[in-house]
């Protein structure tokens, strides 16, 4: 109950103070490509529960929802705009109305699909013991750079090890990481990533 009302208040108060920003990036992506400014899919939340997930487009209508992530900023699915969008990680501020309705939470795993559930081991679903964050361990171990298994494995420990102090290392970290623009984009994939239901999909 106390890391939901801190959820609230933090995302609150963000969507607050940001709103410009937020109005000001939703007109460029509407001015420099066709099509929507916010993206919207369905994502695994507590206890493998589907839910709306949002975030900033940063890719072309014509780009296949389900392909697997751009794997450097050079992918010609990805718009101008969408490109410096995805290196400040700023495609991601939407998701602060998924923590404000109780749908995500600021520390924790990522959103992933429903459909990749079912290739997780009994072991690893145990991620879905808590609510999908918007920043979590996996993030701030290597982000891009580490394999599904390893996302999942540390994805796994963070819940095992859930506390506060653990939540603001992690958000610390995050804002390091944000700023220094390291290891954004997918760098390797597991087979079983090339199907529609495993594929890391983000537009």
């Amino acid at each position: 109950m106390t890391k939901r009302i801190f959820d609230f208040g933090a995302s609150g108060t963000l969507l607050l103070g940001l709103s410009p920003l937020l109005i000001v990036i939703a007109t460029l992506i509407r001015l420099t490509s066709k099509g929507p400014a916010i993206f919207v899919q369905e994502r695994a939340g507590l206890g493998g529960r589907a839910f709306r997930f949002y975030k900033y487009r940063t890719m072309t209508l014509e780009a296949d929802p389900y392909g697997a992530s751009p794997k450097s900023g050079d992918d010609p699915r990805l718009t101008s705009f969408g490109r410096f969008l995805r290196e400040t990680s700023l495609d991601e501020l939407p998701q602060l109305f998924n923590i404000l309705k109780g749908d995500m939470t600021l520390v924790g795993p990522r959103p992933l699909y429903v459909a990749q559930i079912a290739e997780w081991t009994p072991h690893q679903r145990r991620r879905l013991e808590v609510k999908p964050g918007l920043t979590g361990l996996a993030q701030t171990s290597g982000r891009g750079e580490l394999t599904r298994e390893a996302k999942l494995a540390l994805d796994v420990r963070y819940v095992e090890r859930a506390n506060w102090r653990l939540d603001l290392k992690i958000i610390i970290a995050t804002v390091r990481q944000v700023f220094g623009g390291k290891a954004i984009y997918e760098q390797r994939y597991s087979e079983t990533e090339t199907t529609r239901g495993g594929r890391l999909a983000r537009k």
